[in-house]
């Protein structure tokens, strides 16, 4: 059974930093692409950010310079940590694993962010 279990969310004052974490289980996870995503309300949900099997990342505009995902494929674990945060950052953030070889994508159940100004 795959499992991806989001965490790390939660309200934060404009300019802080939030760490989220995202923990695989049931999936072969160093062949994965990790990704996070986010969903505000009324908003269709967008890729912050991504990274491959090989350690290549990849940032949407909006969060470069201030979100730096990473991975740790022992713990078979993702990371998002979230600098400088803005009242725009705030969202639903999901943990997302894709496999290109099957073209088949896993999601986690989300974690809310909120940034206060």
């Amino acid at each position: 059974q795959v499992q991806l279990v989001e965490s790390g969310g939660g309200l934060v004052q404009a300019g802080g930093s939030l760490r989220l974490s995202c923990a695989a289980s049931g999936i072969i996870f160093s062949l994965s692409t990790m990704g996070w995503y986010r969903q505000a309300p009324g908003k269709q949900r967008e890729l912050v950010a991504r990274i491959t099997s090989g350690g290549s990342t990849n940032y949407a505009d909006s969060v470069k310079g201030r979100f730096t995902i990473s991975r740790d494929n022992a713990g078979k674990r993702a990371y998002l940590q979230m600098n400088s945060l803005k009242p725009e950052d705030t969202a639903d953030y999901y943990c997302n694993a894709y496999f290109e070889v099957m073209n088949r994508n896993y999601w986690g159940q989300g974690t809310q962010v909120t940034v206060s100004s």
